[in-house]
């Protein structure tokens, strides 16, 4: 059994904030590993000690392992935990960690680098019985043969980096001209974010349900599953709310996609949490890939099953047990929604500047982590979510009518948010009935939406930019438009 003083947290925003809470709550001291710019957040002033790891670009911090690791150590840390994103899923540093004396609070260096290749994970899954999408994952990566094999599973066809996530370097290919291109930039990006170019393809399922299973192996090697989350509701492959449980599952497939979940996890003597991805078609469901860290929407199964998740990976860090039942018991529904710092009138342009005056309408069934408060700065830096709003209770019909007023309460001056833009799609009558997919933002929300005021000439003008020149263009161009009104609130523009 381990035991740990101090851990270190690898990580920063709201995700480093909950694990200095659960750290408070089990009595270890915490050391937050930060950049420069991160010194305007809750997390460096709540953890018991700082160390700057680096400037506010990622490469130079976040990012880079020597620094984290030197960061961790210098402090006399027994742990570090590296919380979702930047170096989560990096087997390099889970090792680096381990290397320098210290537990990395996840799964093995191993598991990591076994489902990281997702070409690798395919032919776990493939082993273990579960069910994987046709495609291609052959070593053979010469453009002759990828064309190749794209005819022969026919369109529209997927491209991914094999050592990819988060929806970088993934392409569709819809049609024979759009291939070649297509290949060469999931080739170029896998090379630039992950350090390979290797690529495999898959059948893309256009009509999906993005569907993931939370499981958990503990440090007596029980592997549990918690149930499911529905992330269907997605822009540009980037999840924005999550629910668990999934209004599209009844008992019968979810126990059959429990079990599957089980038997993956199982086969790879996982340890800690993961979440195993699938996407689901025509009661059809087929394994996407496994996350090996704590995900961003990991509250709403602590809300139906009663657990902390943060908690129990510590714990299992540290060689204990968690308790746990081996079935779990669903109560309830939950919904996260993703509170991020744009403009939902200017195609989600990211919104920087100081916070100012926030009101979180707590009350019973609400949850919010937060990872600034007023007079921090939002920066350009980093990803634009500032905070996360997850709401539980008894029926899904209660749980979005509580998340639609808990919105419309919530009030963040200084930057602008998404807030009106949650409240269209917790509206639509396509989530409200759980019918959605993940083509549900690109069919009802492909145009920003129409500000207060504005005329139908200027939101064409806005549209066509953004048709034209890309997220980019739009963002220089809109940046030199208009800045932010700190005087306005962000549920006033609804």
């Amino acid at each position: 059994m381990e035991v740990f003083n101090k851990i270190a947290i690898a990580n920063r925003g709201e995700v480093a904030v909950r694990i200095i809470r659960a750290c408070q709550e089990l009595g270890i001291e915490t050391v937050l590993l930060h950049s420069e710019v991160d010194v305007n957040s809750i997390a460096y002033r709540m953890a018991d000690e700082t160390v700057c790891i680096g400037p506010a670009v990622t490469a130079e911090s976040y990012l880079n392992i020597e620094a984290n690791v030197q960061g961790a150590k210098s402090m006399g840390a027994d742990a570090v935990h590296p919380g979702f994103g930047f170096l989560s899923e990096n087997a390099d540093f889970a090792k680096a960690v381990e290397d320098a004396g210290m537990v990395f609070i996840g799964p093995s260096p191993e598991s990591i680098q076994l489902f990281g290749d997702k070409i690798s994970a395919k032919k776990l899954v493939e082993k273990a019985g579960g069910p994987v999408i046709p495609g291609y994952q052959g070593e053979d990566q010469s453009l002759h043969r990828l064309l190749k094999e794209v005819e022969a599973i026919g369109y529209p066809c997927i491209v991914k980096a094999a050592a990819g996530g988060g929806g970088r370097g993934l392409k569709v290919i819809r049609k024979k001209e759009e291939a070649k291109e297509a290949i060469a930039s999931a080739q170029r990006e896998g090379l630039s974010a992950f350090g390979s170019d290797q690529v495999f393809l898959e059948k893309y399922l256009d009509q999906a349900k993005h569907i993931e299973m939370q499981i958990f192996g503990d440090a007596g090697g029980t592997i549990y599953c918690l149930g499911e989350r529905e992330c269907s509701i997605q822009r540009r492959h980037q999840k924005i709310i999550e629910e668990a449980l999934s209004p599209a599952l009844d008992e019968m497939l979810r126990q059959e996609m429990m079990d599957v979940a089980k038997k993956i996890a199982t086969a790879a003597k996982y340890k800690g949490a993961g979440t195993i991805e699938f996407l689901l078609q025509k009661q059809e469901f087929f394994f996407l890939e496994m996350n090996t860290r704590l995900q961003v929407e990991h509250p709403v199964t602590e809300f139906v099953c009663g657990v902390d998740l943060v908690k129990a990976q510590i714990l299992t860090a540290q060689g204990l047990s968690l308790g746990w039942q081996q079935e779990f018991t669903f109560h309830g529904h939950a919904i996260e929604c993703r509170l991020y710092a744009e403009d939902p009138y200017q195609m989600g342009l990211p919104s920087t500047g100081r916070l100012g005056s926030c009101m979180w309408p707590h009350g019973p069934g609400r949850r919010f982590e937060v990872g600034f408060a007023p007079g921090d700065e939002i920066t350009s830096f980093y990803d634009s979510m500032i905070a996360k709003v997850i709401v539980w209770d008894e029926t899904r019909p209660r749980a979005i009518k509580k998340m639609r007023e808990t919105l419309k309460q919530t009030v963040v001056f200084g930057v602008k948010t998404n807030i009106p833009f949650l409240l269209k799609i917790l509206e639509h009558p396509e989530f409200v009935s759980g019918e959605m997919t993940t083509k549900f933002i690109e069919s009802h929300f492909a145009k920003a939406l129409k500000a207060p005021g504005v005329t139908d000439d200027v939101q064409k003008i806005i549209e066509d930019l953004y048709q034209k020149t890309g997220d980019s263009k739009v963002t220089e161009a809109n940046t030199k438009m208009k800045e932010p009104n700190p005087f306005e609130s962000s549920w006033e523009r609804s």
